[in-house]
């Protein structure tokens, strides 16, 4: 008997097109209701079948499953126009290489030089706010996301054009990803819209990407202090062989890709989920004095010394987070007693994982920093040899961010509006996202 025998069936299956109408009509809740059925739920969308995992317990072992065993899956395969051969979407042996010469880019000694860069950035667009100013906190922690990565990518303050361009095709790449990685693989080739405006999105980034590779002086970057610098000179520790301009485009466009969406987004749902708790939002204040006293530049020493942000922060990815994530397995392998042959596609939602009742008790959606980060349940940069190479760059830019902008502006919802999720990478707010400014005052 076959896994698709063994497995129950997610319910609403339609003829021919599977589970693809409870898909579009609410991805989000679809997804949450996948635990009901059992740890293991399988769904199909025409012709591609789908082992969906609910447990994190489960979720866990798939992560930290060899390379010899998974790969990362058909939601990665199309991403390649945009990432080529990067950490995100390399076989096995590119990516042991990869992550042996780019992991000690991400150093703590690293992270600091990055962060004068971001407090310089935070710095700046905490001082273009102006009292009374109504905010798209969703468009503008993206747009400052995009601005912070590629002023840290490059050493240089970036083109608003050019960021412009980016920020408009890394949104068109998020609304399309999921659409394709549920389309039967066979469509991929179809000039249809999704595939037409991932394609041309994605060729508009790599060319910005390629241009600024293309400017960076080759003399003298050991001592760049930003990132394509420091990834020319990386080598690898045991061959001394580093990395060609295409393979430095090819992680330059995974890192601008996770972290315009992961950072940008967990920004704009914590300034909502403070602006809506402003008991947490007072702790938060509180550490900040405590830490920083009056308003300062923040320095990556200070985000070592702020604990309770630092949970708000894993709080809000624990109820934002990632939407799905995808393994191929390419070998048979047993997971709680199903043989599930090479070459099938398991998907698990840390979106859905994160808020189960099981593991977080009766309050699982509802918003609460003290609740503690516990590992084992809560994995919002994914485990295993895969696990995000950049989940503490992204930290480090979120606090500096926050701790900058908290202690001398207020941000609150404009009267009448309460923010939706719509699907994407990450749950991104469906339209404008307004927050009102106004200076903070303090006894």
């Amino acid at each position: 008997m076959g896994w698709m025998q063994e497995v129950p069936s997610a319910p609403g299956r339609w003829p021919l097109l599977g589970h693809a109408v409870p898909m579009a009509r609410d991805p989000l809740a679809f997804l949450l209701s996948l635990a009901e059925t059992g740890d293991l739920v399988r769904i199909g969308f025409g012709g591609l079948q789908v082992l969906v995992v609910t447990s994190v317990d489960v979720g866990r072992e798939v992560l930290t499953w060899s390379g010899r065993q998974v790969t990362k899956g058909r939601l990665f395969d199309n991403m390649l126009p945009l990432v080529g051969d990067g950490l995100a979407t390399a076989d096995r042996e590119t990516h042991r290489r990869h992550r042996r010469i780019i992991q000690p880019q991400f150093s703590e000694k690293h992270l600091a030089r990055y962060a004068e860069t971001m407090t310089q950035q935070a710095e700046r667009f905490t001082s273009s706010l102006r009292e009374g100013q109504r905010l798209d906190v969703g468009k503008e922690m993206s747009e400052y996301a995009i601005n912070t990565l590629v002023a840290t990518m490059f050493a240089r303050d970036p083109d608003p054009r050019a960021v412009q361009t980016v920020r408009e095709s890394v949104g068109v790449v998020l609304d399309t990803m999921l659409v394709r990685a549920v389309m039967p693989p066979w469509a991929d080739r179809l000039p249809i819209s999704p595939n037409r405006r991932f394609l041309a999105a994605s060729r508009r980034i790599r060319a910005h990407i390629e241009e600024l590779i293309e400017a960076t002086p080759r003399t003298g970057l050991e001592d760049g202090g930003d990132l394509v610098s420091t990834l020319l000179a990386a080598r690898d520790s045991e061959t001394g062989d580093g990395l060609t301009d295409a393979e430095v485009r090819d992680e330059l466009a995974t890192i601008l890709f996770a972290g315009t969406e992961t950072t940008g987004t967990t920004m704009a749902w914590a300034l909502h989920e403070m602006a809506t708790h402003p008991e947490v939002q007072e702790k938060v204040l509180a550490e900040l004095h405590s830490v920083l006293g009056e308003p300062r530049p923040v320095t990556y020493q200070d985000t070592l010394q702020l604990p309770y942000l630092r949970s708000v922060l894993e709080e809000t990815l624990r109820l934002h987070g990632v939407t799905l994530l995808m393994r191929r397995t390419l070998e048979p392998i047993q997971l709680r007693g199903v043989e599930i042959p090479a070459d099938t596609e398991i998907a698990f939602s840390l979106y859905a994982l994160h808020r189960d009742r099981r593991l977080f008790g009766d309050d699982a959606e509802e918003f609460n920093p003290e609740r503690g980060h516990d590992p084992r349940k809560n994995v919002p940069f994914g485990a295993g040899t895969r696990k995000c190479i950049g989940n503490d760059f992204s930290w480090t830019e979120a606090m500096i961010t926050l701790a900058t902008l908290l202690p001398r502006w207020e941000l609150t919802p404009a009267p009448g509006y309460a923010p939706r999720e719509a699907l994407s990478a990450m749950p991104r707010p469906a339209g404008k996202f307004t927050m009102q400014v106004r200076p903070r005052t303090r006894p």
